[in-house]
Order: structure tokens, then C-alpha cells, then sequence
């Protein structure tokens, strides 16, 4: 639920900050800083907690550890790209498949109630789906809205 605050909170910031400085907003440009923010926010995640993170990936994936952190490397890079004009569509294209394939990785952890954090199988269970399947979609239209429609 923290990186939709993050999200929500930051796309606010930058839109106010851009109203105070210019007297109006560019709204693409406000949702790529707070899609950027979030990204730098939950890539920390992976590796603060790559150990419990790694739970949430299927046996037959190798090295979970280290796909973890390749993650977030992709987390971070995704939020550098998306503010390049050159790279701006392929970065939010490649940004949505990432959000579609990282989907099952979160059911999974539902389903056994992993706590990513702790590693431990103490954690929300299905109620956190209930969140994070309308979160993934917001994340998706946004990116679109955004990134790749965006100007």
C-alpha cells in the first residue's frame, strides 16, 4: 500500500511544485516524476528485503536472489528512462510488460501469505490481493497514460 501513497503523493508534490514555479501543470511530466519516484522507492525494496522477495518467485526460476536484485536494477533504470524522449515509449512499453509479469510473482506470495519483508508466512495472505490487483492495473494505465501516451 506504500508505493500508492508514494505515487499519489508525489504526482501531488510535482504538480504543485510545477503550479507555484510556472502557474500551471504539465500533467505527463507530474506522473513521470511520481512514477519515478515510486519505481527508485520499491526497487530500495529489493534490496532491503531480496532475501524475502526471492521467496515470492516459482522453484523453477534459478538464482531468486539475484533475479531479485536484477529487478530492481530494472526498477531503476525503468525510472531514469522514461524522462528521455528517445526512450520514452519503449521504456513505458517494456514498463507494462514488467507490471503484467511481476503480477504472479505477488499472487504467489498471497496465496502462501509471505511476508516479503520478513520472509516469514505470516503475511496478509489473499486480502493483500484485493490491493495490489487494482495497484497493478493503476500502475499499467498510468504508465500508458503517462509514458507512452505522454507528452
Amino acid at each position: 500500500m506504500l508505493p500508492f501513497y508514494v505515487l499519489l503523493i508525489s504526482f501531488l508534490l510535482s504538480a504543485g511544485i510545477m503550479f507555484m514555479k510556472r502557474k500551471s501543470i504539465n500533467g505527463a511530466f507530474a506522473g513521470r516524476i511520481a512514477l519515478s519516484i515510486m519505481l527508485v522507492f520499491t526497487a530500495m525494496g529489493h534490496f532491503m528485503f531480496s532475501v524475502g522477495m526471492s521467496k515470492m518467485l516459482p522453484g523453477f526460476i534459478p538464482a531468486k536472489e539475484a533475479v531479485i536484485y536484477f529487478t530492481g536494477l530494472i526498477e531503476i533504470a525503468t525510472a531514469v528512462g522514461i524522462h528521455f524522449n528517445r526512450f520514452r515509449k519503449l521504456t513505458g512499453i517494456l514498463l507494462i510488460v514488467f507490471f503484467i509479469m511481476i503480477l504472479p510473482a505477488n499472487i504467489k506470495a498471497s496465496l502462501e501469505n509471505l511476508n516479503y519483508q520478513t520472509g516469514n508466512y505470516d503475511g496478509p495472505g489473499l486480502s493483500y490481493l484485493w490491493f495490489r490487483i487494482p495497484f497493478q492495473l493503476l500502475l499499467i494505465a498510468w504508465t500508458f497514460w503517462f509514458v507512452v501516451r505522454g507528452k
